[in-house]
């Protein structure tokens, strides 16, 4: 089953957007409530302050994803490295892909960017089991200066989306600034779907470049995981 992980700075209040259980209702997902200490404070003594707060808070964001259809758990760390943890959760939990919640209501356009190093096949799978048969449209999206080679890649996912019952659209930017044209194709979607980039998710979850995606993006930015990390 498609897993998705849900990292979600728990004590600092930091919750999920209404949209979000829905759209994730057919993937299992874990909720990873994570809280990030000076480097003095040792973890223990941390979680004899915060863990029954935090833990209330993490069994009521399950209670939205399984009223919403999920099968879902949860996860609490008090750790001193952001992103070593939810590497480290990711991989433990066999999660295909990350979500950066953002804000949304309910999602009915999804772009899907078939970019970063993730093989285009992965991502398409990972859109199948998130779309289903649910009435949401599809946008495949790709920025390249190779316009035959990108139509080329265009054409085959969308061929594959179609087997598994998904009419995609296509949206082909030929351009040289992938990125900028990625930011511009997320004002007519309410969620993003995109691959990891080399040399690890960590480096682009917490990059620049995710977080421009995020912020630009009006809902949640799923990021799928290489096969090397899944």
């Amino acid at each position: 089953m498609t897993r998705i992980l849900v990292p979600l700075a728990i004590l600092e209040g930091e919750t999920v957007p209404a949209g979000l259980p829905t759209l994730l209702a057919p993937v299992d997902v874990t909720v990873l409530g994570y809280h990030v200490l000076p480097e003095q404070t040792p973890p223990d003594q941390a979680r004899l302050q915060y863990e029954d707060r935090a833990t209330a808070a993490l069994e009521d964001l399950v209670a939205e994803f399984e009223a919403a259809g999920s099968e879902a758990d949860h996860r609490l760390v008090f750790t001193h490295d952001r992103a070593q943890t939810i590497d480290r959760i990711a991989a433990e939990t066999g999660a295909d892909a990350y979500a950066i919640p953002g804000v949304t209501g309910p999602v009915d356009r999804l772009l899907v960017a078939l970019s970063g190093d993730v093989a285009v096949d992965r991502i398409g799978s990972f859109v199948a089991d998130l779309v289903g048969g649910r009435e949401i449209g599809v946008t495949l999206f790709l920025a390249t200066d190779d316009e035959a080679g990108g139509r080329d890649s265009l054409e085959a996912a969308a061929a594959d989306l179609a087997a598994a019952g998904i009419d995609a659209e296509t949206e082909l930017a030929v351009s040289d600034a992938p990125l900028e044209a990625l930011v511009d194709a997320t004002a007519d979607h309410d969620a993003v779907v995109m691959g990891e980039q080399a040399p690890s998710l960590r480096s682009f979850l917490l990059g620049e470049d995710a977080e421009r995606v995020a912020a630009e993006s009006v809902g949640p930015v799923l990021i799928v995981r290489s096969s090397d990390g899944a």
